[in-house]
């Protein structure tokens, strides 16, 4: 069944009102018609519709049941990625929502090639939220996760202080054999814990990089022998994390 992300005010006495394009989708693609169900979720809480009304603009749908779903990480992962070349951050959160990231987070790294345009990057960064809404739509999660606007390497460092743990992805660290710190970093979280996972971009963080996030309380780390291109290595630390707290849980 489809399943459609509203904002808080959408919802008036358990009944939503859908506009836009989602309402283009429910009528004009997936050709729903009144009666029909699908599902809504309203700030984390997901509801069983059925269609009510359906107009020129808007689809109203009522509230059948809330339906209780365990379908989100137990700890709230936010991705830092070093920004990429070409479409790998919008690979980054597509694949990354699907896996259950909290948030993401790109920064300006000393190795990243491209340089955010802030006259071009509010287009940019509004593409990328609509991927990951539809990303988080497929998954059947309960939340579309954040995405936020690139940040400088300074500013990542002051805001890797407000997460419960923060690790850094590390080639050097897989080079010398390190292979317990990632694991190590898990077994300390609790549900509910804030979790900052930090990539280069191609070429990876440099030296200085890395001893600042390590200054800052940050874990360096390898993520298994091999070395992962910049947009693999999230996707295996967010199945690592969805391996750790749900399958081994």
């Amino acid at each position: 069944m489809q399943r459609y992300f509203v904002a808080e005010e959408q919802l008036q006495d358990e009944v939503i009102t859908i506009e836009g394009d989602d309402a283009h989708h429910i009528v004009r693609v997936m050709r729903m018609k009144q009666g029909d169900g699908l599902y809504a979720c309203v700030n984390g809480r997901t509801a069983l519709c059925s269609i009510a009304e359906i107009t020129n603009t808007t689809v109203k749908a009522a509230v059948v049941q809330w339906i209780e779903e365990q379908n989100e990480l137990p700890v709230s992962v936010t991705i830092a990625s070093g920004l990429p070349k070409g479409d790998k951050l919008e690979l980054i959160i597509q694949k990354g929502t699907e896996l259950g990231a909290a948030a993401f987070l790109p920064f300006q790294a000393s190795r990243s090639i491209v340089k955010w345009d802030d006259k071009k990057g509010s287009k940019k960064t509004e593409r990328l939220i609509k991927i990951a809404k539809e990303a988080a739509e497929q998954s059947h999660r309960s939340r579309v996760p954040a995405v936020e606007t690139p940040v400088s390497f300074k500013q990542l460092l002051s805001i890797s202080k407000d997460f419960d743990a923060c690790i850094v992805a590390y080639e050097e660290e897989a080079k010398q054999g390190e292979k317990k710190s990632f694991a190590g970093t898990l077994e300390g979280l609790q549900p509910g814990s804030r979790l900052l996972v930090v990539f280069g971009p191609e070429g990876g963080l440099t030296e200085e990089e890395v001893r600042q996030l390590r200054e800052q309380g940050a874990v360096p780390c390898s993520l298994g022998p091999r070395i992962l291109r910049t947009e693999t290595a999230p996707l295996y630390a967010l199945s690592a994390v969805s391996y750790y707290f749900e399958l081994m849980g």
